[in-house]
């Protein structure tokens, strides 16, 4: 009985010193680049995402994250390719209207760089990334907010996600590259 006791109280102290953080959207960004024809690149952004994080270190080495994206907020500038992007060429957005990423665990690499291990969902299909991570730094604003600052980077292959458009120059190039680039800045408030 009191060992029982004791680890429910160890739970309860453990939970109890997790904090919760929630993703600023009006200091964050969701971005993503990738090749054009070979010679160029094509940049765009998602305008609408949420996210939570919960630490229970100060130097987030435990650090657990889970965001969504929403997929009808894609802006690459061009109506036309914006469109394009949510047809069931790519995305199909009417059907799978969202993007999600849950971390199932962290790395940390020393000086404020980790890798965020976790499923990445895009369409129906889910598969093991592993995102490099870095923290900013932690801030108290002149609010009295304290927010802390993360970037994430990586490279996913868009076909192993069924983002399987493949049109062809008369050449043979791909008009779009296979690789896609993604980069999330992240302002985080402690709630």
């Amino acid at each position: 009985m009191k060992k029982a006791f004791l680890a429910v109280a160890l739970l309860l102290t453990v939970g109890a010193s997790a904090q919760n953080w929630i993703i600023d959207p009006a200091h964050s960004s969701v971005k993503f680049k990738t090749r054009y024809l070979l010679i160029s690149e094509v940049e765009g952004t998602f305008k609408k995402f949420d996210g939570t994080f919960t630490s229970s270190q100060p130097d987030f080495k435990d650090l657990s994250a889970t965001m969504t994206v929403d997929v009808n907020s894609v802006n690459s500038d061009n109506e036309m390719r914006d469109n394009h992007l949510k047809s069931d060429d790519f995305f199909n957005a009417e059907k799978f209207p969202t993007m999600t990423f849950k971390s199932t665990g962290i790395k940390s690499l020393g000086k404020g760089r980790f890798v965020l291990s976790g499923e990445l969902t895009i369409r129906d299909v889910t598969k093991k990334v592993d995102v490099p991570l870095v923290y900013g730094g932690t801030v108290k604003d002149p609010w009295g907010n304290t927010r802390a600052g993360f970037k994430a980077t990586g490279t996913i292959n868009r076909k192993e996600f069924k983002l399987t458009w493949d049109k062809k120059t008369e050449a043979g190039e791909a008009v779009v590259g296979d690789d896609v680039e993604f980069t999330i800045d992240a302002s985080l408030i402690k709630k």
